[in-house]
């Protein structure tokens, strides 16, 4: 069987290696020059942070196949946070550390925020993390057995209401999803487990090193790639995909998984775009210092994260953003929050940029050689109206991502960040992988 896989970020990646590992004759195509997707990177500066969460994903694929796991080490403290008031707090690997720099009320929510957390997490990642997209029957199970532990009828903001500095820091974890924090649902807050339970781990080079190794691996195991290459059609025949359309170029093969952004597979079908909400998108600055830093994973909270959220829902860029740092030796990344392109109004994006890095120097200051900005629409190539993660997880079924299955193709699937499980490098490799078995077993070819 033949099998071609639109899209190499860490999704395709995975998808390509787990069919490659069913005995397919698998191509993989990207309009970009090189794999890895968002995390492609500039001048040797890596676009995120060089950071992870849930090891466990990359070392099961490179297992599956045989081969060596990256390096991951994990890291402690997990990450910095910053006040304008002078507070910090760096959450340690260790609990009592942890608690240590807290008061006693705050070590008390901390605990308690920790604790709930976990159990929203155990109960949330059979059905909504590790397995295929939930169907009527297994979120009826999740009900019955998790869902009035999962605060149904609440949202996030009041279940982690725990004073000036701790509200802030639990909210913030929901932005991984595209989330305003202050529409979000309460179930969400079982992300904050993922980073603080679970542990952060450093990879030398970042995400670029991960998907070059994904890739490297994929060559070696037979996956024939091309580069260079824009998706520009899917061709139906029977309720079946039949073929790729690349300009004058047309890929023939048995099953075919997108890996790109949703919207951008239905307008590869001629179908029409959704309706729902969609979530923030970014403004990024990618640096290259001219003197080594230690490594630091930081964050830079605004003086009032309520107001900032207030100004991006108004789709305008915030005068007084949080600022996501990380630097990693000659290298340092910065994140914004910023509307999507759909939302965002008339501004200037280079200006905005300038006064990022000045907001950053001022704050922090880095001695940068060079440095490039990254845009909403400079993400829009990679994702609908620079959406990172696609749909908006707002509301009480905002934890529910679509579905790998578009309509009824049979041997179609969806994968990568925005669908099922979600954003983030682990998840959207998740998504690949699983999302891959799954059209296997649709196809009858599953081993």
């Amino acid at each position: 069987m033949k099998a071609v896989v639109i899209g190499a970020g860490f999704a395709g990646l995975a998808a390509a290696l787990r069919l490659r590992l069913a005995g397919l004759e698998v191509t993989v195509l990207d309009k970009q020059e090189a794999p890895g997707g968002k995390a492609i990177g500039w001048n040797g500066v890596p676009t995120g942070p060089t950071v992870l969460t849930l090891p466990a994903v990359p070392r099961m694929i490179f297992e599956a196949l045989g081969a060596e796991p990256p390096n991951l080490q994990p890291v402690s403290p997990l990450t910095h946070y910053f006040w304008p008031d002078g507070r910090t707090f760096a959450p340690q690997r260790d609990l009592e550390a942890t608690l240590a720099q807290l008061s006693r009320e705050e070590a008390y929510h901390y605990r308690r925020l920790l604790e709930e957390a976990h159990r929203l997490y155990q109960g949330a990642r059979g059905t909504f993390v590790q397995g295929a997209p939930p169907t009527l029957s297994t979120l009826g199970t999740y009900a019955l057995q998790h869902g009035l532990t999962a605060h149904p009828l609440q949202s996030l903001p009041r279940l982690v209401a725990s004073g000036p500095y701790l509200t802030p820091f639990f909210l913030r974890f929901a932005t991984y999803l595209g989330a305003n924090p202050y529409r979000a649902p309460a179930v969400l807050h079982n992300i904050a487990w993922v980073e603080l339970g679970l542990g952060v781990y450093h990879l030398m080079g970042g995400m670029r090193a991960l998907a070059d190794a994904l890739y490297r691996l994929a060559v070696l195991r037979g996956v024939r790639f091309e580069f260079g290459v824009y998706a520009g059609g899917l061709e139906l025949r029977k309720q079946q995909v039949v073929a790729v359309r690349a300009g004058d170029t047309r890929y023939f093969a048995d099953v075919f998984v997108s890996a790109v952004d949703r919207h951008f597979t239905l307008g590869m079908l001629d179908w029409p775009a959704p309706r729902y909400e969609l979530g923030t998108s970014g403004m990024a600055l990618l640096m290259r210092l001219s003197e080594a830093q230690p490594l630091a994973h930081q964050i830079y909270f605004s003086a009032d994260y309520r107001s900032e959220w207030r100004e991006l829902e108004a789709g305008r860029l915030s005068q007084d953003p949080t600022l996501y740092l990380h630097v990693d030796g000659d290298a340092a990344f910065l994140l914004v929050n910023t509307p999507n392109l759909r939302r965002l109004g008339e501004v200037s994006l280079e200006e905005y940029a300038r006064f990022l890095l000045g907001r950053l120097q001022a704050i922090r200051p880095l001695p940068v050689r060079d440095w490039k900005s990254l845009s909403p629409q400079d993400y829009a190539f990679t994702a609908y109206q620079g959406a990172l993660y696609g749909k908006a997880p707002h509301g009480l079924l905002g934890a529910l991502r679509p579905g790998w299955r578009l309509g009824k193709l049979r041997n179609l699937v969806q994968v990568g960040g925005t669908v099922h499980p979600g954003g983030g490098v682990p998840l959207a490799m998740l998504s690949g992988w699983n999302g891959a078995a799954w059209l296997l077993r649709n196809v009858g070819e599953g081993r």
